[in-house]
């Protein structure tokens, strides 16, 4: 089986450059791009986390220029921004800075637009917080799909949510407090709404193979979603780091992490080791995780195949459950 890559909607960074980051310089953001999409990433939406604003107003000016250029069409599908309109709470809001979370707001949703001009492609934001219902109506007006996480939400609040227009769950099983209510949480709430695919994180750190299984079990690998989180750090060595203001420890694993808090901070893999480790579980088969690597991300942001301009191919080992990049000669 030969296709054409994986679609990645939440790609942070990749080798030193950070996308959110107020130094952030045209010519880096570009040999990131062409290094991730040499991964056998055919195609991704560069993530900004949350932000201050001049950041927004830079960066997102970056991105959008960038996306200009003629090697990238088809490849930079739009923006995710994951936030900043998500939970302050400790714990749930992960490694984003709470000094930069912002209520729902149309009008700075307007700016964020302008400022990318017009590619947000995806958003995440917290579901129970005030004005989410309008605010998802309004970005999936502009064609925007809605994803919600870092929140604390209940049942109630997704399926307020999902009638307003929402159609993901940002890595689920993730974002949420190291401790939780046993039964009314965020994790059995996503799980038991139908109407929200979820994306998760098969990096083999962010979530263990159970809760992998539960999850594709329970919502059916045609409404799950593999995405990488990659982070700056993903294509470097182990150690010790800082990025955004922090120290960050990344484990021979791959697994990072904020050593004041132990909350983990994004990723350091891309999607071929997202979908190898997943491979290797034998919970679906090929089909299927070509599904959640490459269909399904792109049905979520209202795009196709079609859409993508992918210039390398990945094929599937059956035998060895391995999917292996074909580099051209």
């Amino acid at each position: 089986m030969k296709i054409p890559g994986f679609i990645d909607i939440q790609v942070n960074g990749y080798k030193g450059v950070d996308f959110s980051s107020g130094e952030l310089k045209p010519e880096d953001f570009v040999d990131a791009c062409r290094g991730m999409l040499q991964t056998g990433t055919a195609a991704f939406l560069p993530t900004m986390v949350t932000s201050p604003e001049h950041i927004y107003r830079r960066n997102l000016g970056i991105i959008a220029e960038a996306m200009e250029l003629p090697e990238f069409r088809g490849r930079l599908l739009g923006i995710h921004l994951e936030g900043p309109f998500i939970s302050s709470a400790e714990g749930t809001r992960g490694a984003h800075n709470a000094d930069w979370i912002r209520p729902c707001d149309i009008g700075f949703l307007e700016e964020l637009l302008i400022w990318a001009e017009g590619n947000i492609r995806l958003l995440t934001i917290a579901a129970e917080g005030d004005g989410a219902e309008e605010l998802t109506r309004y970005a999936t007006g502009k064609g925007i799909a809605v994803a919600l996480g870092h929140h604390e939400a209940q049942e109630g609040d997704l399926r307020r949510l999902v009638r307003a227009g929402a159609a993901a769950l940002t890595h689920l099983g993730n974002g949420i407090p190291a401790m939780l209510d046993r039964h009314n949480n965020p994790l059995w709430a996503g799980l038991a709404e139908d109407d929200l695919a979820a994306t998760i994180i098969t990096d083999g750190n962010h979530l263990p193979p159970s809760i992998l299984k539960t999850i594709i079990r329970t919502k059916g690998p045609e409404r799950c979603i593999v995405i990488s989180d990659a982070t700056s750090l993903a294509g470097y060595e182990p150690g010790v780091y800082e990025t955004l203001g922090h120290k960050v420890v990344f484990e021979e694993s791959g697994r990072l992490y904020d050593p004041e808090t132990g909350y983990m901070c994004g990723s350091s893999a891309t999607m071929l080791k997202c979908m190898n480790h997943l491979a290797s579980l034998d919970i679906v088969g090929a089909d299927e995780l070509v599904a959640m690597g490459l269909a399904n991300p792109l049905k979520l942001i209202g795009l196709t195949e079609d859409d993508v301009t992918a210039s390398g191919s990945v094929s599937f080992d059956a035998e060895h459950r391995v999917f292996r990049v074909n580099r051209r000669r």
